[in-house]
């Protein structure tokens, strides 16, 4: 999801055209509930972790390719009118101003779309598999077993709060002159 998703906000946010023509693919591809769609990808990927990380990727893609999107269309042309006066090649105008400036938005991108793969996860394990914590929601409700499904819920929310955490953290060290990173509180020193 982050590669294909990264991929595709940026040709789309660059290439105005192509986004205007494929949005009412995209936004039909995101308004089918996904849940109708693992009963297919159970029969052509099996029941295996192939479905699973698809149905993931599925979820997670969108919010991601949104944001590259929006990120690629935010470098203002006075930025890129500088780059130019400045001499600076395409690629250092790449790498210097429209990856650095588009990062954040990369990031907001896959803060949500962990959370979306987790639950892209988790309804593909639940209605389609035979292991994984998905499975043991299942398993548990149908063993009216309330202890092991509390004690399920709170794994996957650690589990998720987890990797939300590792996202953030990762996005400390890659932009850590963003706003996001060090906040509003901090301006003013």
């Amino acid at each position: 999801a982050l590669v294909t998703g990264v991929a595709v906000g940026a040709v789309l946010g660059k290439v105005a055209w192509l986004e205007l023509g494929l949005r009412p693919l995209i936004v039909a591809s995101q308004v089918v509930p996904k849940v109708a769609l693992i009963p297919l990808f159970v029969i052509w990927f099996g029941f295996g972790m192939t479905s699973k990380v698809i149905m993931a990727a599925m979820l997670a893609f969108f919010p991601i390719m949104l944001n590259v999107q929006l990120g690629v269309r935010s470098v203002e042309a006075g930025q890129r009118e500088v780059m130019r006066s400045l001499n600076a090649s395409r690629r250092q105008t790449f790498t210097h101003l429209e990856l650095k400036s588009t990062m954040p938005y990369v990031f907001a991108g896959m803060e949500v779309g962990i959370v979306f793969a987790i639950i892209g996860t988790i309804v593909g394990e639940y209605l389609g598999g035979s292991q994984g914590l998905g499975y043991l929601v299942v398993r548990t409700l149908n063993d009216l077993d309330a202890p092991a499904l509390f004690a399920t819920i709170i794994l996957l929310s650690v589990l998720g709060l987890l990797l939300y955490f590792v996202v953030n953290g990762l996005k400390r060290f890659v932009i850590p002159w963003h706003e996001s990173v060090y906040g509003r509180h901090d301006l003013n020193r």
